[in-house]
């Protein structure tokens, strides 16, 4: 990047301090939660869910910029966040019923197209309808309880000169 060069990044972080805040990870707990029902009905086998691991952090604003003025090539221009509904807050129909699909299918699909290559490749293609349908049911039964919002940090930096 040259000097004086601009970019802008966006990505899922979190408000709080606290990095254990349901805000910032608790849509993959119960994508978790999901494959352990799996397991406890044999349909995955326990040592590949223990064997499993897919690291997932969510800063909040101040790591981030510790982090970008500790690395020391970058001014930070502006730093912001913004919320994001879990299912996106717009109802999209499924292809086959023109039904509106539920906020949890809303939210598995989602999820799904980000992390379904590496769950494909670990626990077999076989098991990726069943796992997502459960994980859909789950957000279902959360969201009809709870206000849940992705936080996403949007930060402006420029590139210091030489």
């Amino acid at each position: 990047m040259v000097a004086g060069g601009r970019m802008v990044l966006s990505l899922m972080g979190r408000r709080s301090i606290d990095p254990t805040t349901e805000e910032s990870c608790y849509q993959w707990e119960l994508l978790a939660q999901a494959l352990m029902s799996l397991v406890t009905e044999r349909l995955i086998e326990e040592e590949k869910l223990d064997s499993f691991n897919a690291p997932y952090y969510a800063p909040c604003p101040e790591e981030l910029k510790m982090a970008i003025q500790k690395e020391g090539s970058f001014i930070i221009d502006r730093l912001g966040h913004f919320e994001i509904d879990w299912d996106g807050g717009v109802e999209e129909l499924t292809n086959t019923t023109l039904l509106p699909l539920s906020r949890g299918q809303r939210v598995a699909k989602t999820v799904r197209a980000v992390v379904e290559s590496m769950f494909e490749l670990h626990f077999g293609k076989a098991m990726m309808d069943l796992l997502f349908a459960r994980y859909a049911e789950m957000v279902d039964d959360y969201l009809s309880k709870n206000r849940a919002k992705y936080i996403n940090l949007v930060i402006s930096i420029i590139k210091k000169g030489n």
